[in-house]
């Protein structure tokens, strides 16, 4: 696929210094550019790479001035570093632009289809399932009876989307994720067996949601576990039944949250932490690494460390723990001393 300089200016609103015919057909970094590819410059520090790519086309503010000669064919915009991002987007779109149906697959006579649909070899669509327009179906993907999928949704290849799942407009859900299996519940009987509990709640998702790779996701033991609108979810997060995800929460990979915790809005909680069931997290918290959630918190706190607790209070506990071994060391010479000065008044 291949583009040149000026239908590039002409999408970023650009003005081009040198050849407009110029034609690119890949991204680069500035420092490892070659020749048809495009590259950007926004930060000064890389100013000097400009003079040696090879580049084809590059994009720079409108504020940078060449210190000498510049072989390489130049966009100037407003700011470089989002131009290039909404290129990116742009060419994302170009390349994931695919519409038609391909061959094998099931699709249920049952299911409604909005237009421009793509569905990938291999894909099964069961009974009453209803997908919006512009929607993209990766192949090997099960999609189970009466989901909903909104408009411009992504489903990448692999996913599986249980019965009764309710997806958003706009939301990208990679590779591997599962969404809708059954939540982790067991109860034991007089002889100590464990029996499942019927798990017949739903998924439900709301727009603008972005799910990672091998992300799992349980349906509710009744009514539903809710993914609020812009919530980002890392690779590897599980999300146990009845738990709600308030809106533009984002997580990081590998974190684990039990059943029926409520997680407010705009929370950032990184990689690895693990979240007991049944407690609350309020809006704006901010929960670091590893740590380990075993209470409700409270509004805009930040917390670390398990079982967590406030991020300044920990970091000075930190300094106490990591001086330990010289602090015990002290304490036995004082001891010695002690016994020594004992010795010495005895005799």
């Amino acid at each position: 696929m291949k583009f040149t300089a000026q239908q590039i200016a002409d999408i970023l609103e650009g003005d081009i210094v040198g050849n407009p015919n110029e034609e690119v057909s890949k991204l680069s970094k500035i420092e490892e550019g070659e020749k048809g590819s495009l590259t950007f410059l926004s930060n000064p520090k890389y100013n000097h790479y400009l003079y040696t790519t090879n580049s084809s086309v590059a994009i720079v503010n409108k504020t940078f001035i060449p210190e000498k000669e510049i072989s390489t064919t130049l966009i100037k915009v407003e700011n470089a570093y989002k131009s290039f991002s909404k290129l990116l987007e742009f060419y994302n779109e170009v390349k994931n632009n695919k519409v038609g149906i391909e061959q094998p697959n099931f699709i249920a006579e049952s299911s409604k289809k909005g237009a421009n649909l793509y569905v990938g070899a291999f894909s099964y669509i069961g009974e009453n399932v209803v997908i919006g327009e512009n929607v993209k179906i990766y192949p090997n993907t099960f999609i189970g009876d009466n989901a909903t999928i909104g408009d411009n949704t992504v489903i990448f290849s692999g996913v599986k989307i249980y019965s009764e799942t309710v997806i958003g407009n706009n939301c990208k859900i990679h590779s591997g994720a599962i969404i809708g299996s059954d939540g982790f519940g067991f109860a034991p009987d007089e002889n100590g067996e464990y029996k499942a509990i019927p798990q017949i709640g739903n998924v439900v998702i709301e727009d603008n949601v972005d799910i990672g790779s091998a992300c799992t996701i349980d349906r509710a033991t009744m009514g539903s576990t809710i993914i609020r609108k812009g919530v980002k979810l890392d690779n590897q997060i599980q999300v146990a039944h009845n738990v709600e995800i308030g809106k533009n929460t984002v997580i990081a990979s590998q974190t684990g949250i039990a059943g029926s915790t409520k997680i407010g809005q705009n929370c950032m909680i990184g990689g690895q932490v693990g979240i007991s069931g049944h407690i609350k997290i309020g809006n704006n918290v901010k929960i670091l690494a590893q740590a380990g959630i075993s209470k409700s918190i409270k509004d805009n706190e930040m917390v670390n460390g398990t079982p967590a607790f406030k991020v300044q209070d920990f970091n000075k506990s930190y300094v106490y723990f990591k001086n330990l071994p010289k602090i015990i060391s002290k304490v036995n010479n004082l001891e010695k001393e002690l016994k020594t000065q004992k010795s010495a008044i005895n005799e």
